[in-house]
């Protein structure tokens, strides 16, 4: 998919190296279609790495898709240049009064904290009441996906004993669902959290469908019966290194971290990982974009 960004973000040239179709603004402009407006609301503290792994995902099909970032502005970003900030991402504010045809939102660590604590909370809340109305379908990835499932249906996210951490076979529940389609019959999906969603809570709610699930890392992903709202467990966009990244900091800084569940090659930290969750990654984003997003939405976004 060639997607529409900034030509100076600094995604476009990690993503330029890898052969990734990158449409430049220009070149974008002249094209006689009109784009998916996507809005990525990226909570993580990591944004510029965050941004260029969902970049990637959304790169591969024929359609044109303009992306807007987005952060909250109740929270100040630490680990993120502000010149960056400024320059790329939007608020709330910004972007109110216009229509999407697909948002992502992503995690956050902020695991340890009840929701109601997190400081950009209530902002949170207006965002997902406004998807209601101003966007069509919305993908949650980790914390997110447990921030719209309790914000939607009261469903409590719990403390695992000890980190769920590493790479995990997973098993389609429905072959037939849209999103699911090309999947294999078993899949791997890293996951990094430490506060789990439980199968009997999900259970209770009519509205929901459970699409996947993991015998170790349990539910990963979700859908609502319009098809309106996906949440995912999981973070099938995450690089080769990124639980490695984790896994060497935490140990660095004596903090009690178990290396990530079948990852390193025969378990061995000195080896690389290797990346075995990209093409399910591509082509969750695929089917989500082409089934719930481009073949849905209507042309003219003001009739949404």
């Amino acid at each position: 998919m060639p997607i529409k960004i900034a030509n100076e973000l600094p995604a476009r040239a990690f993503l330029e190296k890898e052969n990734v179709f990158v449409m430049s603004e220009q070149r974008a402009a002249s094209q006689d279609i009109r784009p998916l407006k996507i809005l990525i609301l990226n909570l993580m503290p990591t944004k510029v790495a965050t941004e260029t792994q969902i970049l990637r995902l959304l790169s591969n099909t024929p359609l044109q898709v303009e992306v807007e970032l987005m952060q909250t502005a109740t929270h100040e970003a630490k680990h993120t240049p502000k010149a960056h900030l400024t320059k790329f991402y939007k608020t709330f504010d910004d972007v109110k009064n216009e229509k999407f045809d697909g948002m992502i939102v992503t995690g956050a660590p902020v695991e340890h904290l009840q929701f109601e604590e997190v400081d950009y909370w209530k902002e949170l809340c207006a965002v997902f009441d406004w998807a209601e109305t101003n966007v069509y379908s919305t993908f949650h990835i980790c914390w997110g996906a447990q921030a719209g499932m309790y914000y939607r249906y009261g469903i409590k996210k719990y403390p695992l004993r000890e980190k769920m951490f590493g790479v995990f076979e997973h098993y389609p529940l429905d072959l037939l669902h849209p999103l699911m389609r090309g999947l294999d019959q078993t899949y791997f999906v890293p996951h990094s959290r430490h506060t789990e969603t439980r199968m009997e809570d999900i259970a209770r709610v009519k509205d929901l469908q459970v699409l996947s699930y993991s015998a170790i890392a349990g539910v990963h992903l979700l859908s609502d019966m319009q098809c309106r709202n996906f949440y995912s467990t999981g973070h099938s966009e995450y690089d080769a290194d990124t639980l490695a990244k984790e896994y060497f900091r935490d140990k660095e800084k004596g903090l009690p971290i178990k290396k990530p569940y079948n990852y390193f090659p025969d378990d061995d930290e000195r080896k690389a990982p290797l990346l075995k969750w990209r093409s399910t990654g591509i082509l969750l984003f695929t089917n989500w974009l082409n089934y719930f997003v481009y073949q849905r939405t209507p042309y003219d976004l003001a009739n949404l």
